[in-house]
């Protein structure tokens, strides 16, 4: 008879058990931390500034000094012709080689040079 008993009572905890497994109810589907978090966001009340606050963070606005106007020299037509009589100086015919220096091309020139140079072909065969 005991078995009998616990066979009814194994069915009948099965079937509880199913039922229950599956509620459809929208009460058992809310996420109680989101509700909290959604309350507490809610009910937050932001402490109001101080009424200083800005001070140290704004600078105070002064206007810039106003510019000078540029003043013409006196002698203006003397200092014109005065460079007009002057001599161009170039920089590249004063600079000459040092010595042990070679004068041959240099710079952009040297380089196209060994840019259309031959490779030096090599003896070893390379399997």
């Amino acid at each position: 008879m005991s078995s009998a008993v616990l066979r009814q009572a194994a069915i009948a905890a099965r079937s509880a058990s199913r039922k229950c497994a599956f509620s459809t109810s929208a009460v058992a589907r809310k996420d109680l931390i989101q509700e909290l978090y959604i309350k507490e966001l809610k009910g937050y009340k932001a402490p109001p500034p101080p009424k200083d606050a800005h001070v140290g963070v704004v600078k105070n606005y002064s206007l810039p000094p106003a510019p000078q106007a540029p003043a013409l020299p006196a002698d203006l037509a003397g200092e014109l012709s005065a460079w007009d009589a002057a001599e161009p100086t170039f920089a590249a015919a004063s600079a000459k080689p040092a010595e042990g220096e070679s004068t041959g091309p240099t710079g952009a020139e040297q380089f196209l040079a060994f840019l259309e140079a031959d490779e030096p072909k090599h003896d070893e065969a390379h399997h």
